[in-house]
């Protein structure tokens, strides 16, 4: 009879870190209801190593293993055994406090690798190796080449959020200055300074001396010259950080700084069709901030007592009823007994309320944004404007475009579109290259959208009935012109010109057509879709748990924040036995043995979804419109939850649905039942290919009665 497996054993391999000729790897059963330390004695002793209290075990030669995450030692891992956290902060403190240069290099690059682990950052912390680090950074003698190495171990310990920003002295984020505003030095120094410096801002309360002492103009010199895209990538990043902490009034003169054309050049060098995931995040950030300036004015009902408003109203006007734009009537009294041909004026521009046009902005959104456009629209682009006043001016009552009211509509939809008002997402890379090309993008924008809604209005010969279905067609056209990011506003404006009414109308016909979903009652089409319904969901199982296979690159998250250019890549073995999943770049993708970590599908107890996860809870202060993040529980409460963050709602979707598959449990997504739907549709018409003409009744024909007798001849 075979003996009885024990769950808490599990074999693996043990190397020593400097692989020495007499130390051959042992293979060993680890126990995890037995202490680490003697697990190291015994390890030590067959290797003949006398002071076993100063090595430990690492995974990866970076992460060491403790008690928290032994859990994580599976079948089949091959540790390392190495110096201890306080045995290795000793060593390089010594080398770092009287070595020669030489000597400190070494152990700063050594530092670099082993402080992205948090036990050793806690040890070194805890010794005053950050003290240490900091002063090297701070002295002035101190040579290119350990600079470099300090500063990016300074950002390493950091990272771990252990230690507050805010012990940082001035002469510390003035050195870290110096190194920007100096004419000359080394990329990966100015690199490490402008990712010190955006931390400052964001989590220091001295981020008033960066936004002092760190011009505009330095950062965009810093895009413009920088050979390192990490560089420029940083420097916007230190951008975007000083424009969120900025008051409304520096808001605005950092965006009318970057809206001119001279900065404009420098923000659009950047853009490129192979630039990083990172880089992408970072201009979607700056765009939303620039464009989230429009907010105040979208949100600001128009109040009656504002003159320069209701100038811009009687601007309106005259532009499109006075050849010379002069009011002709300057005198008051003469003017209310005008007052009735103004009325008519207003009527014709389109106002809800002719009387007092300035009622037709109360509401928000777009409140007296729309304003602002449509006045933008008449000065700049004055023979459009009267052209499309006077064409509808000239139509019958029940056809005219009311500018006024489809103006304040527009510019509601395009708020909404690009939506105006609302934070940067963690995760968000959806930029639009053709708002960094003019120095007021969003009503230049609302410029082409207009003239283009009117035309849609002419050719759908729509009345005031058709607005709401005006509306949804100038939407599809806006969203389907923007689809591949238009590389400027003349780009997008001949992109939307090819989608005409005619156009819109054909391809939602097709797209209806190829999505149509059988709607038929007849019993007949009813048994067949029962029939189907195993196949299309064991197919939809199969290609969910291929994508699994494939795997998915996730970013970091710590303390409910996404940690930059950090990722994690997790798949599942072809055998759908186990998941996994281990540290990776933004580029590449590791094989399954590249992933060093396990968890086997057979351990997983559950899935919990959305605000169930327990890291979930560090977000619910952050905005988010769809929660897109789960975690998978293992059967051992003492084994940490393995958590995710999708990227997109099409990722959560499928592995959410995969796991699901894998647990026996159903796949309840809303993407799984779409492609249910799809498939199905689709599956239903193939099948009925042949019987095309043939009228399929609701009913089964009546069975006919039996006959009299069954004496029944056949002539051969």
């Amino acid at each position: 009879m075979p003996a009885i497996k024990d769950s808490h054993i599990v074999k693996i391999a043990v190397e020593f870190v400097n692989n020495a000729p007499q130390m051959y790897p042992q293979l060993i059963e680890f126990d995890q209801r037995q202490p680490l330390s003697a697990i190291i004695q015994n390890l030590c002793s067959s290797w003949g190593i006398p002071d076993a209290e100063n090595y430990a075990l690492q995974f990866d030669g970076i992460t060491y293993v403790t008690e928290k995450n032994r859990n994580e030692v599976k079948n089949g891992t091959v540790l390392k055994l190495r110096y201890s956290p306080s045995k290795t902060t000793n060593d390089i403190l010594e080398k770092l406090r009287g070595g020669t240069d030489d000597e400190k290099v070494v152990q700063l690059r050594e530092l670099q690798v082993l402080s992205a682990d948090n036990t050793f950052a806690l040890e070194f912390i805890k010794e005053q190796g950050l003290r240490l680090i900091i002063a090297l950074i701070e002295d002035g003698e101190c040579e290119e080449r350990i600079l470099d190495c300090a500063l990016c171990s300074f950002v390493q310990l950091m990272e771990h959020g252990t230690i507050s920003w805010d012990i940082l002295e001035p002469s510390f984020i003035m050195r870290n200055v110096a190194f920007i505003n100096g004419s000359s030095g080394k990329p990966e120094i100015i690199q490490s300074a402008l990712s010190i410096l955006e931390n400052i801002v964001q989590s220091s309360n001295k981020y008033a001396l960066v936004e002092k002492e760190i011009t505009l103009e330095t950062l965009l010199k810093l895009l413009r010259d920088a050979a390192r895209t990490q560089v420029q990538q940083n420097a916007i990043a230190l951008l975007n950080a000083l424009f969120i902490k900025a008051d409304d009034g520096k808001r605005r003169l950092l965006a009318t700084t970057l809206g001119s054309k001279q900065y404009r050049s420098v923000i659009n060098s950047v853009i490129t069709p192979s630039m990083g995931a990172e880089m992408a995040h970072q201009l979607y950030v700056l765009q939303t901030l620039t464009l989230g300036l429009l907010e105040q004015r979208m949100k600001t009902p128009m109040d009656v007592q504002d003159q320069d408003a209701q100038e811009k109203i009687k601007e309106l006007r005259r532009i499109a009823f006075e050849a010379d734009g002069v009011d002709p009537i300057p005198d008051v009294t003469a003017r209310r007994q005008h007052g009735a041909s103004y009325s008519s004026h207003y009527k014709k521009l389109g106002f809800k309320c002719d009387i007092n046009p300035a009622q037709d902005f109360f509401e928000t959104p777009p409140g007296t944004l729309a304003l602002d456009c449509m006045i933008y629209f008449a000065r700049n682009y004055t023979q459009s404007y009267t052209k499309v006043v006077h064409e509808n001016s000239c139509r019958a009552d029940e056809h005219e475009c009311p500018f006024g009211r489809t103006s304040i509509e527009l510019v509601k939809v395009l708020c909404d579109i690009f939506r105006i008002g609302e934070s940067p997402s963690e995760q968000g890379q959806e930029f639009y290259p053709m708002f960094f090309t003019h120095d007021h993008p969003f009503e230049e924008f609302f410029c082409i959208c207009i003239v283009v809604l009117n035309k849609t209005w002419k050719d759908m010969r729509a009345t005031t009935e058709d607005f709401v279905k005006v509306f949804s067609v100038v939407r599809e056209q806006i969203v389907r012109s923007i689809v591949g990011r238009p590389a400027s506003l003349e780009d997008f404006k001949t992109k939307i010109h090819t989608f005409t009414y005619n156009t819109i109308t054909t391809l939602r016909q097709q797209e209806r057509t190829s999505r149509e979903e059988c709607e038929s009652t007849a019993s007949a089409i009813v048994s067949l879709k029962q029939k189907i319904t195993p196949e299309i969901e064991a197919l939809i199982k199969e290609q969910r748990l291929g994508y699994l296979i494939v795997g998915t690159r996730f970013c970091k998250y710590s303390g409910g924040k996404r940690e930059r250019d950090k990722y994690w890549y997790v798949r599942l073995s072809p055998n759908h036995k186990v998941i996994h999943y281990g540290d990776c770049d933004e580029k590449t993708v590791p094989t399954l043995e590249e992933l060093s970590n396990k968890l086997p599908v057979i351990d997983i107890r559950q899935m919990l979804v959305g605000k169930d996860c327990p890291h979930m809870k560090e977000m619910r202060s952050k905005k988010a419109s769809i929660p897109l993040g789960f975690s998978l529980v293992p059967e051992s409460s003492e084994q940490p939850t393995l958590d995710f963050i999708a990227p997109d709602e099409a990722t959560f979707n499928y592995w959410t649905d995969g796991m699901n598959a894998l647990l026996g449990q159903s796949m309840g997504s809303k993407q799984q039942e779409e492609d249910f739907e799809t498939l199905l549709s689709m599956e239903i018409k193939l099948r009925l290919l042949d019987t095309e003409g043939v009228d399929i009744s609701k009913d089964p024909p009546a069975i006919p009665p039996e006959p009299e007798n069954y004496d029944f001849c056949f002539d051969s």
